[in-house]
């Protein structure tokens, strides 16, 4: 039986080489390696610190990549590298061409790339070219005078009537426009006021931001993910947003009339030249304009972020939650998948950098249903039709954070929030502190659980944001060897993915769209088709399969106490329980 088979295999190191190499064998002809690869996104501030200075290190990750190929990840996803003053955790690029002097030097960055290459694994990295730092010396010119050559690498407005130019607002709180008093003028930042945005529309910068991709591409990077990529280009003239665009500003802001130029220039100037894969964060953007930028006719990018699941339950206010059903959640996939059509391709995450831990969001991190919950939303990650990205520590079952007081964040967006809602008297503190518990971006940048010692292993000095306290038990060392744990799911999961390609570039389709329980749908292409199971809740259910479809083969399952027969009609299914079947 290939589950007995797998769960052998996983308690060996050779498991994800051999994985990887039939992984090759098995790509759908003419699919990019992209499209079948599993990728993980590292935090490195908070994955492994080999200095003592609290803060995750190039090193550390270096010292990490058997671990992330025992998993058997074919590329690694990591967050921005370069030379910042921290005000957004990396955002906040003061360099592109240096290396954050926290994560180490050039020698180490290259090592981590010839590391990865001898594992045969890729690196994506981050661009975050809608704006950069204000200590950025670009930016240190553009503000010396009205005249400088850099004034145009920025946007600088007089204001109106001694208030800033139009009423646009910032993501992390207040106005998006900054009053500079070496020239009494504003300049735009639609993040942080440390972080201005960059004209685009100057075409000597898009040459040298060009010529920054090039120099990473030429160091071996494989891959670049595009930080909110639908803000490049601006609204001429800046007008006021209407009371009903202001609900949703974040949209607003994506409807710049040169953004598609613009991408589909970068394409023909840098990507059209190296074998690497482009993703965008399509923050903003409404879902039917997705394919704008993943139509592979079009020459833009080769893949979409979307937000549309990850935020399914979240107000236009980013803070507060809704509430939401499973056929919300399956709805949000279904759509999102046929808006990639024929010539398009998705990412699909459940937990990123910017958004609560998975477990704790979709799941249930109750103690009892921890790790079953973690098991099954690991089946939905790996088994949809878009390229999918584990978040560091999803795979051991890492949970959010229990905060109490705004000090126990770090997060400048919870901070600009407070500004927004508790000072000016719209929202009481504790029911901000409430929901941001349950939303924050800190949720998932707290320290990685390697083990059980001191910090969880993840430092011998003070760690710069507070460690879960319940890394006892949950860490990396219990689960790595442990054949039930979440980590060992996941390693079987990736392992059936890279052996089946109806698991990666197959058809999708929800065979049971009503069901407020159960999430069932298939996957088919050459003539195999694969049914995927997930019981969404805490209670036993039975699930009856379309009339005509049996129970072929049983290649993996969760929290079962036996396998289904062959020929089964059926599932009997335990609280949380999730398999993947081969079905005739």
């Amino acid at each position: 039986m290939l589950l007995k088979r797998l769960f052998a295999a996983s308690m060996m190191l050779a498991f994800s080489s051999v994985s990887s190499a039939k992984a090759e064998e098995t790509v759908k002809p003419g699919a990019p390696w992209w499209k079948s690869a599993v990728f993980y996104q590292v935090y490195p501030r908070s994955f492994k610190d080999t200095n003592g200075d609290g803060i995750g290190d190039f090193k550390g990750l270096t010292e990490k990549l058997d671990y992330l190929k025992g998993l058997g990840i074919d590329a690694v996803w990591i967050n921005p590298h370069y030379a910042s003053p921290n005000t957004d955790n990396g955002y906040d690029i003061s360099d592109y061409r240096e290396i954050m002097k926290e994560y180490g030097t050039m020698e180490d960055f290259d090592r981590l790339v010839a590391e990865l290459k001898k594992r045969s694994m890729r690196l994506m990295v981050d661009v975050v070219i809608n704006h950069s730092s204000d200590q950025h010396e670009w930016f240190k010119k553009s503000r010396a005078s009205k005249d400088n050559p850099y004034r145009d690498y920025y946007f600088w407005r007089d204001g109106k009537d001694g208030h800033a130019p139009n009423n646009y607002a910032s993501f992390f709180g207040g106005s998006a426009w900054e009053k500079d008093p070496a020239t009494g003028q504003y300049y735009l930042h639609y993040f942080g006021r440390q972080q201005p945005d960059l004209n685009w529309d100057t075409p000597k910068l898009r040459e040298e931001l060009y010529a920054m991709l090039r120099f990473w591409l030429d160091k071996g990077v494989s891959g670049m993910r595009f930080d909110t990529v639908a803000t490049y280009s601006k609204t001429p003239g800046f007008p006021d947003l209407t009371p009903e665009q202001m609900k949703n500003f974040a949209e607003a802001y994506t409807q710049g009339p040169n953004l598609h130029r613009y991408l589909q220039e970068m394409h023909e100037k840098v990507f059209d030249h190296y074998d690497a894969v482009t993703a965008g964060e399509i923050f903003g953007a409404p879902l039917d304009q997705v394919p704008l930028f993943i139509d592979s006719r079009r020459k833009e990018l080769d893949m979409a972020f979307t937000f549309d699941l990850i935020r399914y339950d979240r107000a236009l206010d980013r803070w507060h939650t809704v509430p939401r059903t499973l056929a919300d959640f399956r709805q949000t996939i279904d759509k999102v998948d046929a808006i990639a059509g024929e010539y398009g391709w998705n990412t699909f995450f459940l937990g990123n950098h910017d958004n609560p831990r998975a477990v704790s969001h979709f799941g249930d991190d109750r103690p009892q249903w921890r790790e079953a919950s973690a098991k099954a939303l690991a089946t939905v990650t790996l088994t949809q039709r878009g390229t999918p990205f584990i978040f560091q520590g999803d795979e051991l079952g890492m949970t959010n954070y229990p905060f109490k007081t705004l000090q126990d964040f770090d997060d400048i967006e919870v901070k600009g929030f407070f500004q927004d809602y508790v000072e000016t008297g719209k929202a009481t503190a504790e029911e901000l502190l409430t929901n941001v518990a349950l939303t924050s971006r800190d949720n998932a940048r707290t320290p990685f659980q390697w083990d059980d010692s001191a910090n969880a292993g993840f430092t011998t000095g003070k760690p710069w944001l507070k460690v879960n306290p319940n890394y006892p038990e949950i860490n990396a060392a219990r689960e790595v060897d442990d054949p039930k744990s979440v980590y060992s799911f996941y390693r079987g999961l990736i392992s059936i993915r890279h052996e089946t390609p109806a698991l990666s570039t197959g058809t999708y389709h929800d065979i049971d769209p009503s069901n407020a329980d159960v999430y069932a749908y298939t996957r088919s292409q050459d003539g195999e088709t694969y049914l995927v199971v997930v019981n969404f809740k805490e209670q036993p259910r039975k699930f009856t399969l379309p009339k005509g479809m049996h129970i072929a083969e049983t290649l993996i399952e969760s929290s079962s106490p036996a396998a289904p027969a062959a020929g089964a009609a059926s599932l009997e299914l335990q609280p949380w329980q999730s398999g993947i079947y081969k079905v005739r």
